[in-house]
Protein backbone atom coordinates (compact mmCIF):
# COMPACT_ATOMS: atom_id res chain seq x y z
CA UNK A 1 0.00 0.00 0.00
CA UNK A 2 2.82 2.44 0.93
CA UNK A 3 4.51 1.61 -2.35
CA UNK A 4 1.28 2.37 -4.19
CA UNK A 5 0.97 5.83 -2.57
CA UNK A 6 4.60 6.65 -3.35
CA UNK A 7 3.94 5.83 -7.01
CA UNK A 8 0.83 8.07 -7.04
CA UNK A 9 2.71 11.02 -5.44
CA UNK A 10 5.53 10.69 -7.96
CA UNK A 11 3.05 10.71 -10.82
CA UNK A 12 1.33 13.88 -9.44
CA UNK A 13 4.67 15.73 -9.00
CA UNK A 14 5.75 14.75 -12.48
CA UNK A 15 2.45 15.95 -13.88
CA UNK A 16 2.73 19.32 -12.13
CA UNK A 17 6.29 19.74 -13.40
CA UNK A 18 5.13 19.05 -16.91
CA UNK A 19 2.31 21.58 -16.56
CA UNK A 20 4.62 24.43 -15.45
CA UNK A 21 6.22 25.07 -18.86
CA UNK A 22 2.83 24.56 -20.47
CA UNK A 23 1.36 27.26 -18.22
CA UNK A 24 4.25 29.56 -19.03
CA UNK A 25 3.76 28.98 -22.73
CA UNK A 26 0.04 29.61 -22.34
CA UNK A 27 0.77 32.91 -20.59
CA UNK A 28 3.11 33.91 -23.37
CA UNK A 29 0.54 32.99 -25.97
CA UNK A 30 -2.09 35.01 -24.12
CA UNK A 31 0.24 38.05 -24.20
CA UNK A 32 0.66 37.60 -27.94
CA UNK A 33 -3.08 37.46 -28.36
CA UNK A 34 -3.36 40.89 -26.76
CA UNK A 35 -4.85 39.92 -23.42
CA UNK A 36 -4.42 42.52 -20.63
CA UNK A 37 -0.81 43.15 -19.61
CA UNK A 38 1.11 46.02 -18.11
CA UNK A 39 1.62 48.78 -20.71
CA UNK A 40 3.57 52.02 -20.50
CA UNK A 41 1.51 55.18 -20.94
CA UNK A 42 2.62 58.41 -22.59
CA UNK A 43 0.65 61.65 -22.67
CA UNK A 44 1.70 64.14 -25.33
CA UNK A 45 0.62 67.56 -24.10
CA UNK A 46 -0.44 70.36 -26.41
CA UNK A 47 -1.83 73.81 -25.70
CA UNK A 48 -5.30 75.07 -26.57
CA UNK A 49 -5.19 77.94 -29.02
CA UNK A 50 -2.76 78.66 -31.84
CA UNK A 51 0.17 76.72 -30.35
CA UNK A 52 -1.76 73.47 -30.63
CA UNK A 53 -2.78 73.86 -34.27
CA UNK A 54 0.42 72.45 -35.78
CA UNK A 55 0.09 69.16 -33.91
CA UNK A 56 -3.60 68.64 -34.62
CA UNK A 57 -3.06 65.48 -36.70
CA UNK A 58 -1.61 63.82 -33.60
CA UNK A 59 -4.88 64.48 -31.78
CA UNK A 60 -6.68 62.77 -34.63
CA UNK A 61 -4.17 59.91 -35.01
CA UNK A 62 -1.83 59.50 -32.00
CA UNK A 63 1.62 58.06 -32.78
CA UNK A 64 1.84 54.27 -32.57
CA UNK A 65 4.68 53.20 -30.26
CA UNK A 66 5.42 49.53 -29.43
CA UNK A 67 4.30 48.71 -25.90
CA UNK A 68 3.14 52.26 -25.22
CA UNK A 69 -0.37 53.64 -24.97
CA UNK A 70 -0.19 57.18 -26.40
CA UNK A 71 -2.83 59.83 -25.69
CA UNK A 72 -3.04 63.55 -26.46
CA UNK A 73 -4.20 66.24 -24.05
CA UNK A 74 -4.52 69.99 -24.61
CA UNK A 75 -3.94 72.24 -21.61
CA UNK A 76 -5.54 75.65 -21.34
CA UNK A 77 -2.43 77.64 -20.45
CA UNK A 78 1.35 77.42 -20.64
CA UNK A 79 1.69 77.79 -16.87
CA UNK A 80 -0.28 74.55 -16.41
CA UNK A 81 2.16 72.83 -18.76
CA UNK A 82 5.11 74.29 -16.85
CA UNK A 83 3.67 72.96 -13.60
CA UNK A 84 3.45 69.45 -15.03
CA UNK A 85 7.11 69.51 -16.08
CA UNK A 86 8.18 70.93 -12.71
CA UNK A 87 6.26 68.16 -10.95
CA UNK A 88 7.81 65.49 -13.19
CA UNK A 89 4.42 64.52 -14.60
CA UNK A 90 4.98 65.58 -18.22
CA UNK A 91 7.43 63.84 -20.55
CA UNK A 92 6.69 65.75 -23.74
CA UNK A 93 4.74 68.94 -24.47
CA UNK A 94 4.59 72.47 -25.89
CA UNK A 95 5.93 75.58 -24.16
CA UNK A 96 6.95 79.15 -24.99
CA UNK A 97 10.77 79.32 -25.40
CA UNK A 98 11.33 81.58 -22.38
CA UNK A 99 9.31 79.33 -20.08
CA UNK A 100 11.32 76.29 -21.19
CA UNK A 101 14.61 78.10 -20.49
CA UNK A 102 13.40 79.27 -17.08
CA UNK A 103 12.44 75.73 -16.02
CA UNK A 104 15.79 74.38 -17.19
CA UNK A 105 17.66 77.10 -15.27
CA UNK A 106 16.20 75.76 -12.03
CA UNK A 107 17.96 72.43 -12.47
CA UNK A 108 15.08 70.58 -14.08
CA UNK A 109 16.37 68.40 -16.88
CA UNK A 110 14.14 69.43 -19.72
CA UNK A 111 15.31 69.84 -23.30
CA UNK A 112 14.07 71.56 -26.43
CA UNK A 113 13.48 68.89 -29.06
CA UNK A 114 12.08 71.13 -31.82
CA UNK A 115 10.70 74.54 -32.69
CA UNK A 116 7.14 74.30 -33.99
CA UNK A 117 6.12 77.92 -34.47
CA UNK A 118 7.98 81.06 -35.55
CA UNK A 119 7.06 84.72 -35.30
CA UNK A 120 3.48 85.40 -36.35
CA UNK A 121 2.96 88.90 -34.94
CA UNK A 122 1.16 91.78 -36.60
CA UNK A 123 1.14 95.44 -35.54
CA UNK A 124 -2.38 96.58 -36.46
CA UNK A 125 -3.59 100.15 -36.69
CA UNK A 126 -6.90 101.84 -37.41
CA UNK A 127 -5.13 105.20 -37.50
CA UNK A 128 -4.17 106.28 -41.03
CA UNK A 129 -1.47 108.52 -39.55
CA UNK A 130 0.46 105.46 -38.39
CA UNK A 131 2.11 103.85 -41.40
CA UNK A 132 5.51 102.88 -39.99
CA UNK A 133 7.12 102.09 -36.65
CA UNK A 134 8.49 105.61 -36.23
CA UNK A 135 4.94 107.00 -36.30
CA UNK A 136 4.20 105.34 -32.96
CA UNK A 137 5.97 108.05 -30.97
CA UNK A 138 3.64 109.48 -28.33
CA UNK A 139 1.12 106.68 -28.72
CA UNK A 140 -0.02 103.67 -26.71
CA UNK A 141 0.04 100.17 -28.19
CA UNK A 142 -1.89 97.27 -26.64
CA UNK A 143 0.58 94.39 -26.58
CA UNK A 144 -0.43 90.75 -26.29
CA UNK A 145 1.67 88.95 -23.70
CA UNK A 146 3.33 91.08 -21.04
CA UNK A 147 6.77 89.68 -20.23
CA UNK A 148 6.56 87.21 -23.13
CA UNK A 149 8.10 87.05 -26.61
CA UNK A 150 5.84 89.68 -28.28
CA UNK A 151 6.65 92.19 -25.53
CA UNK A 152 10.45 91.98 -25.80
CA UNK A 153 10.58 91.55 -29.56
CA UNK A 154 8.60 94.78 -29.89
CA UNK A 155 10.85 96.59 -27.41
CA UNK A 156 13.95 95.57 -29.36
CA UNK A 157 12.40 96.82 -32.59
CA UNK A 158 11.43 100.16 -31.04
CA UNK A 159 14.95 100.71 -29.72
CA UNK A 160 16.37 100.00 -33.18
CA UNK A 161 14.19 102.86 -34.47
CA UNK A 162 15.38 105.24 -31.78
CA UNK A 163 12.17 105.01 -29.75
CA UNK A 164 12.24 104.40 -25.99
CA UNK A 165 9.70 101.87 -24.75
CA UNK A 166 7.54 103.18 -21.88
CA UNK A 167 8.64 106.73 -22.66
CA UNK A 168 8.23 107.45 -26.37
CA UNK A 169 5.82 104.56 -26.85
CA UNK A 170 3.57 103.34 -24.03
CA UNK A 171 2.49 99.71 -23.65
CA UNK A 172 -0.94 98.47 -22.64
CA UNK A 173 -1.31 94.99 -21.16
CA UNK A 174 -4.85 94.93 -19.85
CA UNK A 175 -6.48 92.60 -22.38
CA UNK A 176 -6.11 88.96 -23.40
CA UNK A 177 -5.61 88.03 -27.07
CA UNK A 178 -9.29 87.48 -27.99
CA UNK A 179 -10.30 90.65 -26.14
CA UNK A 180 -7.72 92.71 -28.05
CA UNK A 181 -9.13 91.40 -31.32
CA UNK A 182 -12.68 92.26 -30.27
CA UNK A 183 -11.63 95.73 -29.10
CA UNK A 184 -9.99 96.40 -32.48
CA UNK A 185 -13.11 95.21 -34.29
CA UNK A 186 -15.34 97.42 -32.15
CA UNK A 187 -13.07 100.44 -32.54
CA UNK A 188 -12.25 100.68 -28.84
CA UNK A 189 -8.55 100.23 -29.72
CA UNK A 190 -6.67 101.75 -32.62
CA UNK A 191 -3.21 100.18 -32.10
CA UNK A 192 -2.29 96.66 -31.04
CA UNK A 193 0.34 93.95 -31.42
CA UNK A 194 -1.31 90.57 -31.93
CA UNK A 195 -0.29 87.03 -32.90
CA UNK A 196 -2.18 84.83 -35.31
CA UNK A 197 -4.96 83.82 -35.56
CA UNK A 198 -6.22 86.78 -33.56
CA UNK A 199 -4.71 89.29 -36.00
CA UNK A 200 -6.65 87.63 -38.84
CA UNK A 201 -9.78 87.65 -36.67
CA UNK A 202 -9.41 91.40 -36.10
CA UNK A 203 -8.75 92.17 -39.77
CA UNK A 204 -11.77 90.18 -40.90
CA UNK A 205 -14.01 92.09 -38.48
CA UNK A 206 -12.72 95.60 -39.17
CA UNK A 207 -11.79 96.54 -42.73
CA UNK A 208 -10.29 99.82 -41.51
CA UNK A 209 -7.36 98.02 -39.88
CA UNK A 210 -4.03 97.96 -41.66
CA UNK A 211 -0.69 96.31 -40.88
CA UNK A 212 2.14 98.59 -39.80
CA UNK A 213 5.36 97.23 -41.29
CA UNK A 214 6.36 93.55 -41.04
CA UNK A 215 7.33 92.64 -37.49
CA UNK A 216 9.30 89.55 -38.49
CA UNK A 217 11.38 91.56 -40.99
CA UNK A 218 11.80 94.38 -38.48
CA UNK A 219 13.17 91.83 -35.98
CA UNK A 220 15.89 90.82 -38.42
CA UNK A 221 16.67 94.47 -39.21
CA UNK A 222 17.01 95.10 -35.47
CA UNK A 223 19.69 92.40 -35.21
CA UNK A 224 17.67 89.26 -34.62
CA UNK A 225 18.86 85.99 -36.13
CA UNK A 226 16.21 84.72 -38.53
CA UNK A 227 12.61 84.59 -37.45
CA UNK A 228 12.07 84.39 -33.69
CA UNK A 229 10.68 81.12 -32.25
CA UNK A 230 7.38 81.37 -30.40
CA UNK A 231 6.62 77.73 -29.58
CA UNK A 232 8.91 74.81 -28.75
CA UNK A 233 8.37 71.12 -28.11
CA UNK A 234 10.17 70.15 -24.92
CA UNK A 235 10.92 66.76 -23.39
CA UNK A 236 11.93 65.40 -20.03
CA UNK A 237 15.65 64.76 -20.47
CA UNK A 238 15.72 61.47 -18.58
CA UNK A 239 12.73 60.13 -20.50
CA UNK A 240 14.24 61.26 -23.82
CA UNK A 241 17.54 59.52 -23.04
CA UNK A 242 15.83 56.20 -22.37
CA UNK A 243 13.24 56.48 -25.17
CA UNK A 244 15.23 57.77 -28.14
CA UNK A 245 13.40 55.70 -30.73
CA UNK A 246 9.99 56.59 -29.33
CA UNK A 247 10.89 60.28 -29.31
CA UNK A 248 12.19 60.09 -32.87
CA UNK A 249 8.89 58.55 -33.95
CA UNK A 250 6.88 61.28 -32.20
CA UNK A 251 9.02 64.01 -33.79
CA UNK A 252 8.58 62.49 -37.23
CA UNK A 253 4.80 62.35 -36.75
CA UNK A 254 4.78 65.94 -35.48
CA UNK A 255 6.74 67.07 -38.54
CA UNK A 256 4.23 65.31 -40.78
CA UNK A 257 1.36 66.95 -38.90
CA UNK A 258 2.78 70.45 -39.33
CA UNK A 259 3.41 69.91 -43.03
CA UNK A 260 -0.16 68.62 -43.44
CA UNK A 261 -1.60 71.63 -41.57
CA UNK A 262 0.29 74.10 -43.76
CA UNK A 263 -0.94 72.32 -46.90
CA UNK A 264 -4.52 71.78 -45.70
CA UNK A 265 -5.79 74.88 -43.84
CA UNK A 266 -9.47 73.97 -44.17
CA UNK A 267 -8.94 70.39 -42.99
CA UNK A 268 -6.79 71.58 -40.11
CA UNK A 269 -9.42 74.11 -39.08
CA UNK A 270 -12.06 71.40 -38.99
CA UNK A 271 -9.89 69.18 -36.76
CA UNK A 272 -9.02 72.05 -34.42
CA UNK A 273 -12.72 72.66 -33.88
CA UNK A 274 -13.44 68.93 -33.57
CA UNK A 275 -10.83 68.48 -30.85
CA UNK A 276 -11.90 71.64 -29.00
CA UNK A 277 -8.66 73.63 -29.13
CA UNK A 278 -10.58 76.85 -28.57
CA UNK A 279 -10.61 78.23 -32.13
CA UNK A 280 -13.24 78.10 -34.84
CA UNK A 281 -12.55 76.28 -38.10
CA UNK A 282 -12.94 79.35 -40.38
CA UNK A 283 -10.56 81.47 -38.29
CA UNK A 284 -7.92 78.73 -38.21
CA UNK A 285 -8.19 78.10 -41.95
CA UNK A 286 -7.85 81.81 -42.75
CA UNK A 287 -4.91 82.33 -40.37
CA UNK A 288 -2.72 79.31 -41.23
CA UNK A 289 -1.07 80.92 -44.30
CA UNK A 290 0.16 83.73 -42.02
CA UNK A 291 0.96 81.61 -38.99
CA UNK A 292 4.52 80.31 -39.61
CA UNK A 293 4.00 76.74 -38.40
CA UNK A 294 7.32 74.97 -38.95
CA UNK A 295 9.31 72.00 -37.77
CA UNK A 296 12.93 72.77 -36.90
CA UNK A 297 15.15 70.42 -34.94
CA UNK A 298 16.70 71.82 -31.77
CA UNK A 299 20.15 71.94 -33.36
CA UNK A 300 18.86 73.75 -36.46
CA UNK A 301 16.90 76.25 -34.36
CA UNK A 302 19.57 76.93 -31.74
CA UNK A 303 20.88 80.11 -33.35
CA UNK A 304 17.40 81.67 -33.56
CA UNK A 305 16.57 80.58 -30.01
CA UNK A 306 19.75 82.09 -28.61
CA UNK A 307 19.10 85.33 -30.48
CA UNK A 308 15.70 85.51 -28.80
CA UNK A 309 17.18 84.57 -25.42
CA UNK A 310 19.73 87.38 -25.70
CA UNK A 311 16.83 89.79 -26.08
CA UNK A 312 15.26 88.42 -22.90
CA UNK A 313 18.61 88.87 -21.16
CA UNK A 314 18.65 92.48 -22.31
CA UNK A 315 15.25 93.36 -20.88
CA UNK A 316 14.44 90.75 -18.20
CA UNK A 317 17.38 88.41 -17.45
CA UNK A 318 15.64 86.44 -14.72
CA UNK A 319 12.79 85.52 -17.04
CA UNK A 320 15.08 82.85 -18.52
CA UNK A 321 17.24 82.24 -15.45
CA UNK A 322 19.88 84.94 -15.98
CA UNK A 323 22.00 83.22 -18.64
CA UNK A 324 21.80 81.44 -21.97
CA UNK A 325 20.75 77.79 -21.60
CA UNK A 326 23.58 75.22 -21.57
CA UNK A 327 24.41 72.86 -24.44
CA UNK A 328 22.45 70.11 -22.69
CA UNK A 329 19.25 72.15 -23.17
CA UNK A 330 19.21 71.19 -26.85
CA UNK A 331 18.22 67.59 -27.56
CA UNK A 332 20.43 65.79 -30.07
Amino acid sequence: MRKFFRIVICLVVAGLSALTPLAARAANESDKLGEPSRQEELVIYGLRGPSGVGMIRLFEEPPVLPGVKVTLEALAQANLMAAKFLAGEAKIGMLPPDTAAKIASGGNRIQVAAVTGLGMLSLLSADVAVGRIEDLKGRTVEVAGQGATPDYVFRKILLSKGLRPDTDVMFGYSLAYPEIAQALIAGRLSLAMLPEPFATMARSGNQNLHTVSNIQEEWVAAGGSGNFPMTVLVVDGDWAASHRQALSTVLEQLKNSIEWVVSNPAGAGALVEKHDLGLSAPVVAAAIPRSNYVFQSASDARSALESLYRTFLEFAPQSIGGALPADSFYWK
